[in-house]
């Protein structure tokens, strides 16, 4: 996804330092290297988790787990040839074109991935809210293997065409990586890809602008209409009813003859009651909700600078977009990969608590650093 700027170096009137060159070498290779470090540890150490408890294999969590794994499949595949390439400095790509077109298909199916897969998650998630009985019916195992298989046969549609294009897949100077090549929009048949990204980007956050509206909507108090309720012997039935009556006859608490609402229902007994916590399980999705939304929200954050130097590079002929800000940009994209799990282990107390479950010197710690900090605050400190 970049331009390919033809200008020698001969044509810069200001040529930077070799000092400065390996400085900025030297800044690049350490944050990339740390970012590679952090989504290899935090998105493998997810996955497992996931794998491992099994209060942890629902629905959201299996699409969570495909979103580690391909965060952990792209650092491991496209980072390492991104610093080779940052070390060499040579401005050219030394291991053949066609590695250089396979790693190029592999970002490109990574960045569709990840955006098909927030939208089918930000569908599922509406589904959980407003309509949480078919979801709960509906959503199982094999619905979210039929989701994931979906979204890799699309990321595939999107990624695999340019690999018969000559030319649209190489290695680009300016951003060090082997990549899809943006140009003008009479010159390359870009814009195509470049307006599907950004529709599915918008469909997602349009899809959690819509549960919000229906959360609060659904959260407006009406008045109360006070109906009396008829009674002869303590049953409480008719329109002014709030059936809490028959609810303790029906669970087996009642006493006395049936209400006439419920002739005819069998009486049920204590081993088959069944409580249903219907807030804490909408609580509960909501935090599911906040955590993914955060996701989505940090991808368009940390995608868009880099999607607005591509537009640029298609709408505007010959356009010179500053180095400095091309490479934070790029950057900002190979960070994507590594801040999910952090987002996860914040806004995620069941990750959390699954997290210490598995790791108590964790717990361990943090019990030993509260005793440390109330002592500290016995003393005055």
């Amino acid at each position: 996804m970049a331009n390919a700027s033809e200008l020698s170096s001969s044509s810069s009137p200001h040529l930077p330092s070799p000092g400065g060159l390996l400085s900025a070498s030297g800044l690049k290779l350490a944050t990339l290297g740390l970012i590679l470090c952090v989504s290899l540890a935090g998105n493998v150490l997810f996955a497992w988790l996931i794998l491992r408890d099994r209060h942890l294999h629902r629905a959201p969590y299996y699409l969570l787990l495909d979103l580690c794994l391909a965060d952990a499949l792209r650092s491991l595949a496209c980072f390492p040839s991104v610093m080779l390439a940052v070390r060499s400095g040579a401005g050219a790509w030394p291991h053949g074109p066609l590695s250089c077109k396979v790693l190029a298909f592999l970002a490109v199916l990574f960045c569709f991935h990840a955006a098909f897969l927030l939208f089918c998650v930000g569908v599922t998630r509406y589904m959980a809210i407003a309509h949480h009985r078919f979801y709960a019916k509906r959503m199982t195992g094999w619905t979210c293997l039929a989701v994931v298989c979906m979204v890799w046969t699309l990321a595939m549609a999107m990624a695999f065409p340019p690999v018969f294009d000559v030319g649209t897949y190489k290695f680009i100077r300016e951003e060090e990586q082997c990549i899809f090549e943006h140009r003008y929009v009479k010159a390359n048949d870009t814009l195509g890809f470049m307006l599907m990204l950004a529709a599915v980007i918008a469909a997602t956050h349009l899809v959690y602008v819509k549960l919000l509206f229906f959360i609060h909507g659904h959260r407006k108090m009406k008045p109360a209409q006070l109906v009396p309720a008829i009674s002869q012997n303590w049953t409480f039935h008719g329109p002014g009813a709030t059936g809490q009556a028959a609810a303790n006859w029906t669970a087996g608490f009642g006493r006395g003859p049936t209400p006439p609402t419920l002739v005819g229902i069998r009486q049920a007994t204590h081993s088959q009651i069944k409580r249903l916590l219907v807030l804490e399980e909408f609580k509960m999705e909501k935090r599911l909700c906040k955590m993914f939304y955060m996701i989505t929200l940090l991808f368009l954050l940390l995608w868009s600078p880099y999607i607005v130097a591509c537009y640029l590079r298609v709408f505007i002929k010959a356009s010179t977009i500053p180095q400095v800000y091309l490479t934070a940009s790029v950057w900002m994209t190979f960070a994507q990969a590594g801040v999910n799990p952090i987002l996860c282990f914040i806004f995620n107390k069941e990750l959390r608590v699954c997290f210490r479950a598995h790791f108590p010197c964790c717990q361990s710690i943090q019990s030993t650093q509260g005793t440390i900090l109330c002592d500290l605050k016995s003393f005055g400190i």
